[in-house]
Order: C-alpha cells, then sequence, then structure tokens
C-alpha cells in the first residue's frame, strides 16, 4: 500500500521560512519525479516545483524561482520544499505527487506526466 505524507506547514508571518516534507512508502521513491502542487480556495491546483529522479534536474514555476527550493533524499524516500521570502499569494494546501516525468515549458509552467500519486497535503498559510 503506497502512503505518500507531507509535514511542515504552518502559519507564518510574510517575509518568514517554512520547510515542507513529503514522505512516501510502498512504492519505489526513485522511479519517479517528485513534485510539489498548491491550491488556495477558489483556483485550481497549481504544479510549484519538480525534481527528476536523480536530482539532476529541478524546475520551479514563475512566481516561486529564487524563494523556493526543493530537493530529495532517496535514501530516506524523502521530499523537501525550502520556502523562503514567504508572502501572503503563497497561502495554500500544498500536496506532494509523485510523477512519472516533469519539465520547464518554454512558457513558464511545469509540464508533468502520469500522476501516479498524491499526499493528502498541507496547510500552509501567510499573514501580512
Amino acid at each position: 500500500q503506497v502512503q505518500v505524507v507531507e509535514s511542515g506547514g504552518g502559519l507564518v508571518q510574510a517575509g518568514g521560512s517554512l520547510r515542507l516534507s513529503c514522505t512516501a512508502s510502498g512504492l519505489t521513491f526513485d522511479d519517479y519525479a517528485m513534485g510539489w502542487f498548491r491550491q488556495a480556495p477558489g483556483k485550481e491546483r497549481e504544479g510549484v516545483s519538480c525534481i527528476s529522479w536523480n536530482s539532476g534536474s529541478k524546475y520551479y514555476v514563475d512566481s516561486v524561482k529564487g524563494r523556493f527550493s526543493i530537493s530529495r533524499d532517496n535514501a530516506k524516500n524523502t521530499l523537501y520544499l525550502q520556502m523562503n521570502s514567504l508572502k501572503p499569494e503563497d497561502t495554500a494546501m500544498y500536496y506532494c505527487a509523485a510523477s512519472t516525468e516533469c519539465a520547464q515549458h518554454s512558457r513558464g509552467y511545469i509540464y508533468w506526466g502520469h500522476i501516479a500519486y498524491w499526499g493528502q497535503g498541507t496547510q500552509v498559510t501567510v499573514t501580512s
């Protein structure tokens, strides 16, 4: 049984930092590109960042470039998202995802292959 569990969300003031973690079990972790999505109330789910299976490629949506950093530890089956200089517009539910592939589209958004697994989400709230 596959489980994907996020943690690390919370309430933070604008300009602050949070580190999200995602631990997966029941799957071969390094078979997958891993990534983070977010969904704010009333908005569509947005792909925020993705990392290839061996950490060789990392992609970010334009709105978080220079502020967020994605990483993974395949030995621990864990994915991370370091979020710095947080803004109120970063407020959303953040979801971890295991994908067959990902890439950066020329228009700035992230292209995703098949999303095989999702986590249940962790809430990030940034106050002004």
